[in-house]
């Protein structure tokens, strides 16, 4: 199920639900997208329509932030939890070992899929990485060849977004995994370069407090999610 948030279409379902139906989805072969959606995310695809329609148009969209929660609670909705990028891709990962459907992780600097590669089978001793491509590579015929040679299920692209969305849509139809999901840092995350908010902090929807704590600079960033709820709240009273 999914509902809409100021034109934006978010996933209703929590995380079990959906590792559920992406599972079946690669039983059937049915190519998906998933791409996190979070209030600045929706705040900048009113102003872009190719953003909107890229969103709009992947098969999962998953309410990562807590302001999407918030907005959903405003218009009276049924989104309760967050489902956050970097925790879903573990979740994949997690089912994936499980199950023996190989991944492939693709982007970042030279040597950090390597490392995040290796992270993952520390935590999921039977994961099947099909392989690893940094985002360096600049002939995109050779990482679809490396890709395809491979024949992961699932390929997680590192690239940041919109940039990793777009690259997805541009080549999936030419390339051999089920399921798509752009995750920005994670990479980095599981490689040790970059520390997620601590628990307490992940637990209640603060991790935005706890990376504004160490980046004030991203005050202007923050400023835009009570706008964003004021606009939710608008549209919910003119309906």
């Amino acid at each position: 199920m999914k509902e809409t948030v100021l034109g934006i279409k978010v996933n209703t379902e929590n995380y079990d639900e959906l590792i559920e139906e992406i599972f079946n989805r690669i039983e059937k072969k049915e190519k998906s997208l998933i791409v996190a959606i979070n209030p600045e995310k929706i705040i900048k695809a009113k102003e872009d329509p190719a953003l909107k329609k890229l969103l709009n148009e992947a098969e999962f969209q998953i309410p990562d932030g807590i302001g999407v929660i918030l907005a959903s609670k405003i218009q009276k909705g049924q989104i309760t939890e967050r489902v956050t990028g970097v925790d879903m891709m573990m979740r994949l990962c997690a089912e994936s070992a499980k199950h023996q459907k190989p991944i492939f992780l693709y982007g970042g600097k030279p040597g950090v899929a390597e490392k995040a590669a290796a992270k993952l089978k520390e935590l999921y001793p039977t994961i099947r990485v099909a392989g690893t491509q940094d985002g360096y590579e600049k002939d995109n015929e050779k990482v679809l060849s490396k890709i395809n040679e491979a024949k992961p299920d699932i390929l997680f692209v590192a690239m940041g977004s919109p940039k990793q969305e777009n690259w997805i849509n541009a080549n999936r139809d030419k390339l051999h995994p089920t399921i798509y999901q752009g995750v920005g840092g994670s990479f980095d995350v599981l490689a040790g370069n970059v520390k997620r908010a601590p628990e307490a902090f992940q637990k209640v929807g603060m991790e935005w407090f706890y990376r504004l704590m160490k980046e004030p600079k991203r005050i202007k960033r923050q400023i835009a999610l009570p706008l964003f709820l004021l606009e939710v709240a608008r549209g919910s009273k003119r309906k």
